[in-house]
């Protein structure tokens, strides 16, 4: 289902369409025929974002955003992450700022498909827990700490669509490149010892998220997002519903004060704003379940082709994957030996092998590899690289998982743009 125009942001009308953009935010058009939707307003949401007027907007080249917009989010708590859209709030962080072995709440990227909660007193939150189950609970935070064993894991969340700019032919949607991802340390208790509570029925298929995000076009009644997880998922020891990150609250664009952290599988599935858990007889059938929403074709399509919606599957376990997070991409004068580092993970379990290449691909050098601190942590890994001489080097980054699956050189395309796990590539100029 397309999105109307009051549902878009200013980076994703530009992106697709800056002529049409230009009508909309400013009236530009003499042949539009009337102010687009956003008309005053959209100037206005322009100057909020810079936090400052624009006294020469009527100067400003047709399809141009400002160029402070394009470049780092101005987000109370957050250091140094790029903006991907203004409407919702996503914003990613570049790799070099991913380096630490567990990801700092600034730095941790924020995927939005709403508008958060105005209300986030965790004094007063509630999360039910209902369906298919023998007893139905409702839990506040204080319940949760005080009924259930606490636990700290570090555990990593993607994005579905992190790496969607790289498919060509381009796909809409969320134009990230690869800092859609963090593994921070979460608290919280299990989501499976929540479950046992309340007694799930044999009729049990899955799990239904709910969340207390409101809806971009203002009306009450739409839903955001609500996806879920098949029951063996749930159960899962390292699923929470999680209270803190890095050992205080969470952030307010990260799900404060509750949310499920489901590693493995698709960020959409780790509910922010979480306010109800609800255990289904059969598939969650909520918001972005169905259609083409986090599914993919059920077979390899041609790149471009159009795929028939009773062909899409959902996505479950996510690929295997890895980041360079040093050197940052674009570094120049290094010498010739050159420490690398970085994370991997993968949603089928552990990686078992991180290997790179400072000859496009022709040559690989086994890195050292970490054993993750808790299942569904990322491994950080390390090595050092001797180049023969001085030049231009791009150093390639592959992990293989468990199950023998490597990263490809090139993403797999499908229409949506999900998963694409190809190996994360770094340039560095040899004085």
């Amino acid at each position: 289902m397309s999105k109307g125009p009051a549902e878009r942001g200013l980076f994703e009308v530009y992106d697709r369409d800056p002529e049409r953009a230009d009508d909309l935010v400013f009236g530009r058009r003499a042949d539009a025929g009337r102010r687009g939707f956003l008309k005053g307003a959209g100037l206005a949401s322009m100057g909020a974002m810079l936090g400052a007027a624009i006294p020469f907007h009527r100067n400003m080249p047709s399809g141009f955003l400002p160029v402070a917009l394009a470049a780092t989010a101005e987000i109370k708590g957050k250091d140094g992450l790029r903006l991907v859209n203004d409407r919702p709030i996503n914003a990613e962080t570049p790799a070099h700022l991913l380096d630490d072995a567990v990801t700092p709440t600034a730095r941790h990227f924020i995927r939005n498909n709403g508008n958060p909660p105005e209300n986030m007193d965790a004094d007063k939150w509630v999360v039910t827990i209902d369906g298919e189950v023998d007893k139905p609970l409702k839990l506040t935070i204080a319940d949760l700490k005080k009924n259930f064993p606490v636990v700290k894991q570090a555990l990593w969340i993607e994005c579905a669509g992190n790496g969607r700019s790289f498919f060509d032919p381009p796909v809409s949607g969320g134009q990230w490149t690869y800092g859609a991802v963090g593994c921070s340390q979460w608290t919280g208790v299990r989501l499976a010892d929540v479950l046992k509570a309340a007694g799930v029925k044999k009729s049990a298929v899955y799990t239904g998220h709910e969340g207390a995000d409101t809806h971009l076009s203002g009306d009450p009644k739409k839903v955001t997002l609500s996806r879920g997880l098949p029951i063996a998922k749930a159960t899962d020891p390292s699923v929470l519903i999680a209270f803190e990150q890095n050992g205080a609250a969470l952030h307010a664009q990260n799900g404060a004060p509750l949310r499920l952290v489901a590693p493995g599988y698709p960020g959409s599935c780790s509910q922010k704003w979480l306010t109800r858990v609800w255990v289904r007889e059969k598939v969650h059938d909520g918001e972005k379940m169905g259609g083409s929403s986090y599914r993919v074709p059920n077979r390899p399509v041609e790149p471009g082709a159009k795929v028939d919606s009773k062909d899409y599957v959902i996505i479950g376990e996510m690929p295997v994957k890895s980041l360079i997070t040093s050197p940052m991409t674009g570094t120049k004068g290094a010498g010739r030996e050159i420490e690398v580092r970085g994370h991997a993970w993968s949603g089928s379990g552990d990686v078992a092998e991180l290997a790179v290449s400072y000859d496009f691909g022709q040559t690989w050098h086994k890195a050292q590899l970490d054993k993750p601190a808790n299942p569904f942590a990322w491994q950080n890994w390390r090595t050092k690289l001797t180049v023969p001489q001085a030049g231009y080097y791009e150093i390639w980054a592959r992990a293989t998982s468990g199950k023998g699956v490597s990263q490809p050189h090139m993403p797999v395309w499908n229409p949506r743009g999900y998963v694409n796990s190809a190996m994360h590539r770094v340039s560095v100029t040899v004085a």
